[in-house]
Protein backbone atom coordinates (compact mmCIF):
# COMPACT_ATOMS: atom_id res chain seq x y z
CA UNK A 1 0.00 0.00 0.00
CA UNK A 2 1.19 3.55 -0.79
CA UNK A 3 0.69 4.56 2.87
CA UNK A 4 3.22 2.04 4.20
CA UNK A 5 6.71 3.44 4.78
CA UNK A 6 9.51 1.08 3.72
CA UNK A 7 12.47 3.44 4.20
CA UNK A 8 13.18 6.37 6.51
CA UNK A 9 16.48 8.25 6.47
CA UNK A 10 16.55 10.75 9.32
CA UNK A 11 19.05 13.53 10.00
CA UNK A 12 21.64 12.20 7.56
CA UNK A 13 24.87 14.20 7.50
CA UNK A 14 28.12 13.56 5.67
CA UNK A 15 31.28 15.60 5.22
CA UNK A 16 34.44 15.12 3.20
CA UNK A 17 37.67 17.09 3.66
CA UNK A 18 36.70 20.71 3.03
CA UNK A 19 33.19 19.85 1.83
CA UNK A 20 29.89 19.40 3.68
CA UNK A 21 28.02 17.08 1.32
CA UNK A 22 24.85 16.51 3.41
CA UNK A 23 23.46 18.26 6.46
CA UNK A 24 20.54 16.87 8.47
CA UNK A 25 18.71 15.42 5.46
CA UNK A 26 15.48 13.41 5.82
CA UNK A 27 14.13 11.10 3.13
CA UNK A 28 11.06 8.83 3.22
CA UNK A 29 10.09 6.13 0.70
CA UNK A 30 6.80 4.22 0.73
CA UNK A 31 5.99 0.80 -0.65
CA UNK A 32 4.71 0.96 -4.20
CA UNK A 33 5.98 4.52 -4.64
CA UNK A 34 8.11 5.98 -7.42
CA UNK A 35 10.00 8.76 -5.68
CA UNK A 36 12.08 11.23 -7.73
CA UNK A 37 15.19 12.55 -5.96
CA UNK A 38 15.97 15.89 -7.56
CA UNK A 39 18.66 18.53 -7.28
CA UNK A 40 21.48 20.16 -9.18
CA UNK A 41 24.84 18.45 -9.49
CA UNK A 42 26.53 18.76 -6.12
CA UNK A 43 23.18 18.94 -4.29
CA UNK A 44 23.91 15.70 -2.42
CA UNK A 45 21.79 13.17 -4.30
CA UNK A 46 24.64 10.77 -5.07
CA UNK A 47 26.03 11.03 -1.53
CA UNK A 48 22.64 10.18 -0.02
CA UNK A 49 22.28 7.16 -2.32
CA UNK A 50 25.82 5.99 -1.62
CA UNK A 51 25.12 6.11 2.11
CA UNK A 52 21.96 4.06 1.60
CA UNK A 53 23.83 1.47 -0.50
CA UNK A 54 26.83 1.18 1.86
CA UNK A 55 29.38 2.89 -0.40
CA UNK A 56 29.81 5.72 2.14
CA UNK A 57 29.25 5.70 5.89
CA UNK A 58 27.14 8.49 7.36
CA UNK A 59 28.52 10.91 9.96
CA UNK A 60 25.17 11.32 11.69
CA UNK A 61 21.54 10.21 11.47
CA UNK A 62 19.83 6.85 11.18
CA UNK A 63 18.32 4.62 8.51
CA UNK A 64 15.17 2.59 9.14
CA UNK A 65 14.13 -0.23 6.81
CA UNK A 66 10.62 -1.58 7.50
CA UNK A 67 10.80 0.29 10.80
CA UNK A 68 14.04 -1.34 11.96
CA UNK A 69 17.41 0.44 12.19
CA UNK A 70 19.86 -0.88 9.59
CA UNK A 71 23.54 -0.25 8.86
CA UNK A 72 24.98 -1.21 5.48
CA UNK A 73 28.74 -1.57 5.74
CA UNK A 74 29.07 -2.33 2.03
CA UNK A 75 27.04 -2.52 -1.18
CA UNK A 76 26.79 -6.28 -0.62
CA UNK A 77 25.19 -5.63 2.78
CA UNK A 78 22.65 -3.31 1.14
CA UNK A 79 21.93 -5.87 -1.57
CA UNK A 80 21.34 -8.53 1.09
CA UNK A 81 18.82 -6.19 2.72
CA UNK A 82 16.90 -5.95 -0.56
CA UNK A 83 18.30 -2.65 -1.81
CA UNK A 84 19.23 -2.82 -5.51
CA UNK A 85 20.85 -0.05 -7.50
CA UNK A 86 21.55 0.74 -11.14
CA UNK A 87 23.90 3.66 -11.66
CA UNK A 88 24.45 5.91 -14.68
CA UNK A 89 27.89 4.45 -15.33
CA UNK A 90 27.24 0.83 -16.30
CA UNK A 91 29.12 -1.50 -13.93
CA UNK A 92 29.10 -4.68 -16.00
CA UNK A 93 31.82 -6.89 -17.52
CA UNK A 94 31.98 -6.39 -21.30
CA UNK A 95 33.98 -9.59 -21.88
CA UNK A 96 31.30 -11.81 -20.28
CA UNK A 97 28.01 -12.93 -21.80
CA UNK A 98 24.71 -11.20 -21.12
CA UNK A 99 23.55 -14.06 -18.85
CA UNK A 100 26.86 -14.12 -16.96
CA UNK A 101 26.54 -10.40 -16.28
CA UNK A 102 22.98 -10.86 -15.04
CA UNK A 103 23.94 -13.58 -12.56
CA UNK A 104 27.59 -12.93 -11.70
CA UNK A 105 28.18 -13.06 -7.95
CA UNK A 106 24.67 -14.36 -7.34
CA UNK A 107 25.49 -18.02 -6.78
CA UNK A 108 27.77 -19.71 -4.27
CA UNK A 109 27.63 -23.03 -6.11
CA UNK A 110 30.96 -24.45 -7.22
CA UNK A 111 29.42 -25.49 -10.52
CA UNK A 112 27.28 -23.08 -12.50
CA UNK A 113 24.23 -24.60 -14.17
CA UNK A 114 24.76 -22.84 -17.50
CA UNK A 115 21.63 -24.19 -19.18
CA UNK A 116 19.36 -23.06 -16.38
CA UNK A 117 21.10 -19.71 -16.08
CA UNK A 118 20.77 -18.99 -19.80
CA UNK A 119 17.13 -20.08 -19.79
CA UNK A 120 16.30 -17.78 -16.87
CA UNK A 121 18.18 -14.92 -18.48
CA UNK A 122 16.30 -15.49 -21.75
CA UNK A 123 13.00 -15.37 -19.89
CA UNK A 124 13.91 -12.10 -18.17
CA UNK A 125 15.19 -10.49 -21.38
CA UNK A 126 12.04 -11.51 -23.22
CA UNK A 127 9.72 -10.22 -20.50
CA UNK A 128 11.44 -6.82 -20.59
CA UNK A 129 11.66 -6.68 -24.38
CA UNK A 130 15.46 -6.41 -24.36
CA UNK A 131 16.91 -7.27 -27.80
CA UNK A 132 19.81 -9.43 -26.63
CA UNK A 133 20.70 -13.11 -26.46
CA UNK A 134 21.83 -14.62 -23.13
CA UNK A 135 24.92 -16.11 -24.78
CA UNK A 136 26.16 -13.06 -26.69
CA UNK A 137 29.10 -11.09 -25.32
CA UNK A 138 27.98 -7.93 -23.56
CA UNK A 139 30.45 -5.79 -25.53
CA UNK A 140 28.49 -6.57 -28.70
CA UNK A 141 25.41 -4.82 -27.25
CA UNK A 142 24.73 -1.10 -27.61
CA UNK A 143 25.08 1.17 -24.58
CA UNK A 144 21.28 1.38 -24.37
CA UNK A 145 20.90 -2.40 -24.29
CA UNK A 146 23.68 -2.70 -21.71
CA UNK A 147 21.77 -0.24 -19.52
CA UNK A 148 18.61 -2.34 -19.79
CA UNK A 149 20.58 -5.47 -18.88
CA UNK A 150 21.91 -3.74 -15.76
CA UNK A 151 18.33 -2.90 -14.79
CA UNK A 152 17.21 -6.49 -15.46
CA UNK A 153 20.00 -7.71 -13.16
CA UNK A 154 18.83 -5.44 -10.33
CA UNK A 155 15.15 -6.31 -10.85
CA UNK A 156 15.84 -10.05 -10.61
CA UNK A 157 17.31 -9.62 -7.13
CA UNK A 158 13.83 -9.54 -5.52
CA UNK A 159 14.63 -6.11 -4.17
CA UNK A 160 12.40 -4.16 -1.81
CA UNK A 161 13.97 -0.89 -2.91
CA UNK A 162 15.24 -0.20 -6.42
CA UNK A 163 17.47 2.83 -7.04
CA UNK A 164 17.67 4.03 -10.64
CA UNK A 165 20.34 6.70 -11.10
CA UNK A 166 19.98 8.32 -14.54
CA UNK A 167 18.76 5.04 -16.09
CA UNK A 168 17.36 6.69 -19.22
CA UNK A 169 20.40 8.75 -20.22
CA UNK A 170 21.38 6.25 -22.94
CA UNK A 171 17.90 5.06 -23.93
CA UNK A 172 15.72 6.11 -26.84
CA UNK A 173 12.03 6.90 -26.39
CA UNK A 174 10.80 3.34 -27.00
CA UNK A 175 13.30 1.96 -24.50
CA UNK A 176 12.34 4.61 -21.95
CA UNK A 177 8.72 3.54 -22.24
CA UNK A 178 9.71 -0.12 -21.73
CA UNK A 179 11.59 0.89 -18.59
CA UNK A 180 8.61 2.90 -17.34
CA UNK A 181 6.34 -0.08 -17.95
CA UNK A 182 8.70 -2.18 -15.83
CA UNK A 183 8.76 0.47 -13.10
CA UNK A 184 4.96 0.52 -12.99
CA UNK A 185 4.91 -3.27 -12.74
CA UNK A 186 7.36 -3.17 -9.82
CA UNK A 187 5.30 -0.42 -8.20
CA UNK A 188 2.25 -2.70 -8.36
CA UNK A 189 4.31 -5.32 -6.50
CA UNK A 190 4.99 -2.79 -3.69
CA UNK A 191 8.63 -2.18 -4.64
CA UNK A 192 9.74 1.30 -3.61
CA UNK A 193 11.67 3.03 -6.42
CA UNK A 194 14.07 5.95 -6.02
CA UNK A 195 14.39 7.62 -9.41
CA UNK A 196 17.16 10.10 -10.19
CA UNK A 197 17.06 11.89 -13.52
CA UNK A 198 17.78 15.27 -15.10
CA UNK A 199 14.90 14.83 -17.56
CA UNK A 200 12.13 16.75 -15.82
CA UNK A 201 9.40 15.57 -18.20
CA UNK A 202 10.19 12.00 -17.14
CA UNK A 203 9.72 12.94 -13.49
CA UNK A 204 6.20 14.16 -14.20
CA UNK A 205 5.39 11.17 -16.36
CA UNK A 206 6.39 8.44 -13.91
CA UNK A 207 6.85 9.67 -10.32
CA UNK A 208 4.41 9.98 -7.41
CA UNK A 209 6.60 12.07 -5.11
CA UNK A 210 9.53 14.47 -5.45
CA UNK A 211 12.23 15.28 -2.89
CA UNK A 212 14.45 18.26 -3.67
CA UNK A 213 17.97 18.72 -2.29
CA UNK A 214 20.10 21.82 -2.71
CA UNK A 215 23.66 22.38 -1.45
CA UNK A 216 23.45 19.27 0.72
CA UNK A 217 20.23 20.28 2.47
CA UNK A 218 16.60 19.18 2.19
CA UNK A 219 14.43 21.77 0.44
CA UNK A 220 11.25 19.75 0.71
CA UNK A 221 9.15 16.71 -0.26
CA UNK A 222 6.19 17.23 -2.59
CA UNK A 223 3.46 15.32 -4.34
CA UNK A 224 4.39 15.42 -8.03
CA UNK A 225 0.90 16.37 -9.18
CA UNK A 226 0.87 19.35 -6.81
CA UNK A 227 4.25 20.81 -7.83
CA UNK A 228 4.34 22.75 -11.14
CA UNK A 229 7.48 22.21 -13.22
CA UNK A 230 8.47 25.85 -13.03
CA UNK A 231 8.40 25.67 -9.22
CA UNK A 232 10.44 22.46 -9.19
CA UNK A 233 13.16 24.06 -11.30
CA UNK A 234 13.10 27.17 -9.14
CA UNK A 235 13.49 25.09 -5.95
CA UNK A 236 16.38 23.15 -7.49
CA UNK A 237 18.18 26.31 -8.59
CA UNK A 238 17.28 28.44 -5.60
CA UNK A 239 16.26 31.36 -7.80
CA UNK A 240 13.59 32.52 -10.20
CA UNK A 241 13.63 31.24 -13.76
CA UNK A 242 13.81 34.49 -15.68
CA UNK A 243 17.28 33.44 -16.86
CA UNK A 244 15.91 30.23 -18.40
CA UNK A 245 13.04 31.81 -20.27
CA UNK A 246 15.30 34.61 -21.52
CA UNK A 247 17.52 32.30 -23.59
CA UNK A 248 17.06 33.10 -27.27
CA UNK A 249 18.57 31.53 -30.34
CA UNK A 250 21.34 33.45 -32.01
CA UNK A 251 20.89 34.05 -35.73
CA UNK A 252 24.29 34.32 -37.48
CA UNK A 253 24.88 37.20 -39.89
CA UNK A 254 23.33 36.25 -43.24
CA UNK A 255 25.32 36.52 -46.43
CA UNK A 256 24.57 34.60 -49.60
CA UNK A 257 28.17 34.73 -50.81
CA UNK A 258 29.97 34.05 -47.52
CA UNK A 259 32.47 31.20 -47.49
CA UNK A 260 31.70 28.54 -44.84
CA UNK A 261 34.14 28.24 -41.95
CA UNK A 262 33.94 24.48 -42.42
CA UNK A 263 32.61 22.51 -45.38
CA UNK A 264 32.50 18.76 -45.94
CA UNK A 265 31.37 16.92 -49.06
CA UNK A 266 30.50 13.20 -49.14
CA UNK A 267 32.22 12.72 -45.78
CA UNK A 268 32.09 9.17 -44.41
CA UNK A 269 33.81 7.12 -41.72
CA UNK A 270 34.47 3.58 -40.60
CA UNK A 271 31.70 3.99 -37.99
CA UNK A 272 29.11 3.45 -40.72
CA UNK A 273 27.76 6.96 -41.19
CA UNK A 274 26.60 7.40 -44.76
CA UNK A 275 28.37 10.01 -46.93
CA UNK A 276 27.03 13.45 -46.06
CA UNK A 277 27.50 17.11 -46.95
CA UNK A 278 27.83 19.70 -44.22
CA UNK A 279 28.61 23.40 -43.85
CA UNK A 280 28.75 25.86 -40.99
CA UNK A 281 29.14 29.63 -41.17
CA UNK A 282 31.07 31.93 -38.87
CA UNK A 283 29.02 32.66 -35.74
CA UNK A 284 26.46 29.95 -36.48
CA UNK A 285 25.11 27.43 -33.98
CA UNK A 286 23.76 24.39 -35.77
CA UNK A 287 22.98 20.89 -34.59
CA UNK A 288 22.45 17.28 -35.60
CA UNK A 289 19.01 16.12 -34.43
CA UNK A 290 17.69 12.56 -34.42
CA UNK A 291 16.86 9.62 -32.24
CA UNK A 292 19.41 7.41 -30.53
CA UNK A 293 21.38 5.56 -33.20
CA UNK A 294 20.46 8.02 -35.96
CA UNK A 295 24.10 8.87 -36.64
CA UNK A 296 24.35 12.20 -34.81
CA UNK A 297 27.51 11.37 -32.90
CA UNK A 298 29.05 9.39 -35.75
CA UNK A 299 28.69 12.44 -38.01
CA UNK A 300 30.54 14.84 -35.73
CA UNK A 301 33.14 12.18 -34.94
CA UNK A 302 33.76 12.01 -38.70
CA UNK A 303 34.16 15.80 -38.83
CA UNK A 304 36.77 15.65 -36.05
CA UNK A 305 38.30 12.41 -37.45
CA UNK A 306 37.70 10.71 -34.10
CA UNK A 307 36.65 7.71 -36.21
CA UNK A 308 38.67 6.68 -39.26
CA UNK A 309 37.65 8.84 -42.24
CA UNK A 310 36.93 6.66 -45.28
CA UNK A 311 35.87 9.22 -47.86
CA UNK A 312 35.00 12.79 -48.74
CA UNK A 313 36.76 16.13 -48.81
CA UNK A 314 36.97 19.00 -46.34
CA UNK A 315 37.49 22.73 -46.81
CA UNK A 316 38.40 25.27 -44.12
CA UNK A 317 37.49 28.85 -45.11
CA UNK A 318 37.31 27.66 -48.72
CA UNK A 319 40.72 25.96 -48.73
CA UNK A 320 40.90 22.19 -49.20
CA UNK A 321 42.60 20.46 -46.25
CA UNK A 322 43.23 16.90 -45.08
CA UNK A 323 41.82 15.91 -41.70
CA UNK A 324 42.66 12.28 -41.03
CA UNK A 325 43.32 12.44 -37.27
CA UNK A 326 42.01 14.46 -34.30
CA UNK A 327 45.37 16.25 -34.16
CA UNK A 328 44.86 17.37 -37.79
CA UNK A 329 41.44 18.73 -36.77
CA UNK A 330 42.85 20.54 -33.73
CA UNK A 331 45.56 22.17 -35.82
CA UNK A 332 42.82 23.45 -38.16
CA UNK A 333 41.08 25.14 -35.22
CA UNK A 334 38.44 22.50 -34.45
CA UNK A 335 37.55 21.41 -30.91
CA UNK A 336 35.38 18.47 -29.86
CA UNK A 337 33.63 17.76 -26.57
CA UNK A 338 32.68 14.06 -26.84
CA UNK A 339 29.40 12.38 -25.92
CA UNK A 340 31.03 9.99 -23.43
CA UNK A 341 32.39 12.35 -20.79
CA UNK A 342 33.79 9.58 -18.59
CA UNK A 343 35.28 7.42 -21.34
CA UNK A 344 36.50 9.97 -23.89
CA UNK A 345 36.54 13.31 -22.06
CA UNK A 346 38.10 13.50 -18.64
CA UNK A 347 41.37 11.90 -17.54
CA UNK A 348 40.01 10.82 -14.15
CA UNK A 349 43.29 10.52 -12.26
CA UNK A 350 44.67 13.87 -13.42
CA UNK A 351 43.99 17.15 -11.65
CA UNK A 352 41.50 19.78 -12.77
CA UNK A 353 44.39 21.97 -13.93
CA UNK A 354 46.05 19.21 -15.95
CA UNK A 355 42.72 18.36 -17.63
CA UNK A 356 42.21 22.00 -18.62
CA UNK A 357 45.62 22.45 -20.28
CA UNK A 358 45.67 19.03 -21.97
CA UNK A 359 44.52 20.05 -25.48
CA UNK A 360 46.73 23.14 -25.57
CA UNK A 361 49.72 21.04 -24.52
CA UNK A 362 48.97 18.53 -27.30
CA UNK A 363 48.94 21.38 -29.83
CA UNK A 364 52.23 22.77 -28.56
CA UNK A 365 53.81 19.32 -28.49
CA UNK A 366 55.00 17.45 -25.43
CA UNK A 367 58.59 18.50 -26.08
CA UNK A 368 57.50 22.12 -25.50
CA UNK A 369 55.78 21.84 -22.13
CA UNK A 370 53.90 24.74 -20.58
CA UNK A 371 55.64 26.10 -17.50
CA UNK A 372 53.94 25.40 -14.19
CA UNK A 373 53.21 29.13 -13.83
CA UNK A 374 51.56 29.28 -17.28
CA UNK A 375 49.54 26.15 -16.62
CA UNK A 376 48.28 27.45 -13.28
CA UNK A 377 47.39 30.85 -14.78
CA UNK A 378 45.42 29.25 -17.62
CA UNK A 379 43.62 26.89 -15.24
CA UNK A 380 42.77 29.66 -12.76
CA UNK A 381 41.52 31.86 -15.60
CA UNK A 382 38.98 29.31 -16.83
CA UNK A 383 37.97 28.09 -13.38
CA UNK A 384 36.86 31.66 -12.71
CA UNK A 385 35.45 32.28 -16.19
CA UNK A 386 33.24 29.16 -16.17
CA UNK A 387 32.61 29.20 -12.40
CA UNK A 388 34.02 25.68 -11.98
CA UNK A 389 33.42 24.55 -8.40
CA UNK A 390 36.58 22.81 -7.22
CA UNK A 391 38.62 23.03 -3.98
CA UNK A 392 41.73 23.76 -6.05
CA UNK A 393 43.30 23.28 -9.48
CA UNK A 394 45.14 20.28 -8.02
CA UNK A 395 41.96 18.40 -7.08
CA UNK A 396 41.53 15.18 -9.13
CA UNK A 397 38.80 15.81 -11.68
CA UNK A 398 37.06 12.57 -10.68
CA UNK A 399 36.17 14.25 -7.36
CA UNK A 400 34.05 16.91 -9.12
CA UNK A 401 30.35 16.70 -9.93
CA UNK A 402 29.37 15.80 -13.48
CA UNK A 403 28.44 19.37 -14.36
CA UNK A 404 31.77 20.72 -13.18
CA UNK A 405 33.63 17.96 -15.04
CA UNK A 406 31.80 19.07 -18.18
CA UNK A 407 32.87 22.67 -17.58
CA UNK A 408 36.49 21.51 -17.26
CA UNK A 409 36.31 19.84 -20.69
CA UNK A 410 34.75 23.00 -22.13
CA UNK A 411 37.58 25.02 -20.59
CA UNK A 412 40.10 22.64 -22.19
CA UNK A 413 38.81 23.45 -25.67
CA UNK A 414 38.15 27.15 -25.12
CA UNK A 415 41.80 27.50 -24.04
CA UNK A 416 42.83 26.46 -27.56
CA UNK A 417 40.70 29.29 -29.01
CA UNK A 418 39.00 27.15 -31.68
CA UNK A 419 37.22 28.71 -34.63
CA UNK A 420 34.78 25.76 -34.68
CA UNK A 421 33.67 23.86 -31.57
CA UNK A 422 31.64 20.63 -31.58
CA UNK A 423 29.62 19.91 -28.43
CA UNK A 424 28.10 16.41 -28.32
CA UNK A 425 25.61 16.12 -25.42
CA UNK A 426 27.29 18.89 -23.37
CA UNK A 427 24.34 19.05 -20.95
CA UNK A 428 23.58 15.34 -20.51
CA UNK A 429 23.38 14.22 -16.89
CA UNK A 430 23.93 17.68 -15.42
CA UNK A 431 21.66 19.94 -13.43
CA UNK A 432 19.25 22.54 -14.75
CA UNK A 433 21.31 25.50 -13.58
CA UNK A 434 24.49 24.29 -15.27
CA UNK A 435 22.51 23.51 -18.43
CA UNK A 436 21.40 27.13 -18.57
CA UNK A 437 24.98 28.34 -18.02
CA UNK A 438 26.26 26.17 -20.89
CA UNK A 439 23.45 27.23 -23.22
CA UNK A 440 24.18 30.89 -22.50
CA UNK A 441 27.90 30.31 -23.04
CA UNK A 442 27.23 28.68 -26.42
CA UNK A 443 25.22 31.69 -27.60
CA UNK A 444 27.82 34.13 -26.26
CA UNK A 445 30.62 32.29 -28.09
CA UNK A 446 28.58 32.46 -31.31
CA UNK A 447 28.01 36.19 -30.85
CA UNK A 448 31.78 36.56 -30.53
CA UNK A 449 32.25 34.81 -33.89
CA UNK A 450 32.85 31.17 -32.99
CA UNK A 451 31.01 28.49 -34.99
CA UNK A 452 29.43 25.69 -32.95
CA UNK A 453 27.67 22.40 -33.55
CA UNK A 454 25.43 21.48 -30.60
CA UNK A 455 23.93 18.01 -30.10
CA UNK A 456 21.40 17.11 -27.42
CA UNK A 457 18.90 14.30 -26.86
CA UNK A 458 16.45 16.99 -25.75
CA UNK A 459 15.01 18.47 -28.93
CA UNK A 460 13.52 21.47 -27.13
CA UNK A 461 17.01 22.36 -25.91
CA UNK A 462 18.38 22.23 -29.47
CA UNK A 463 15.52 24.39 -30.72
CA UNK A 464 16.37 26.92 -28.01
CA UNK A 465 20.06 27.08 -28.93
CA UNK A 466 20.44 26.21 -32.64
CA UNK A 467 19.51 28.41 -35.58
CA UNK A 468 19.67 25.40 -37.94
CA UNK A 469 18.99 21.71 -37.32
CA UNK A 470 20.28 18.90 -39.54
CA UNK A 471 17.82 16.04 -39.01
CA UNK A 472 19.11 12.45 -39.18
CA UNK A 473 17.58 9.00 -39.38
CA UNK A 474 19.27 5.64 -39.95
CA UNK A 475 22.71 7.28 -40.17
CA UNK A 476 21.79 9.60 -43.01
CA UNK A 477 20.60 13.21 -43.26
CA UNK A 478 16.88 13.37 -44.05
CA UNK A 479 16.35 17.13 -43.94
CA UNK A 480 17.06 20.51 -42.38
CA UNK A 481 15.07 22.97 -40.32
CA UNK A 482 16.00 26.59 -39.76
CA UNK A 483 14.53 29.77 -38.38
CA UNK A 484 13.17 30.87 -35.03
CA UNK A 485 9.78 29.20 -35.41
CA UNK A 486 10.75 25.52 -35.81
CA UNK A 487 9.02 23.23 -33.32
CA UNK A 488 9.61 19.84 -31.76
CA UNK A 489 6.71 18.53 -33.83
CA UNK A 490 8.49 19.69 -37.01
CA UNK A 491 11.59 17.69 -36.03
CA UNK A 492 9.65 14.54 -35.12
CA UNK A 493 7.59 14.76 -38.31
CA UNK A 494 10.75 14.98 -40.41
CA UNK A 495 12.27 12.01 -38.57
CA UNK A 496 9.10 9.98 -39.03
CA UNK A 497 8.83 10.80 -42.72
CA UNK A 498 12.51 10.12 -43.28
CA UNK A 499 12.86 12.94 -45.76
CA UNK A 500 9.99 11.72 -47.93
Amino acid sequence: MLSEIILKMEGISKSFPGVRALHNVDFTLKKGEIHALMGENGAGKSTLIKILTGVYQKDAGQILLDGRPVYAKSPQDAQNMGIGAVFQEIALCPNLTVAENMFIGRSRDAFVQWKQMNAKAAQMLSSLGIPASPTQELSSCSIAVQQMIAIARAVDMDCKILILDEPTSSLDEDEVQKLFALMRELKARDVGIIFITHFIDEVYEISDTITVLRNGELIGQYQTAALPQIELISKMMGKALSDVSAIKKHEPPKSDDSVPVFEAKALSSAAGVRPFDFTIQKGEVNGFAGLLGSGRSESVRAIFAADKVTGGEVRINGKKVKIKTPLNAMKQGIGYLPEDRKGDGIIAELSVGDNIILALQVLKGFFRPLSRKQAEEFADQFIQKLDIKTPSINTPIKALSGGNQQKVILARWLLTQPMYLILDEPTRGIDVGTKVEIQKLVLKLAEDGMSLTFISSEIDEMLRVCSRLIVMKDRKIVGELSGMNSTEQDVMRMIAQGGK
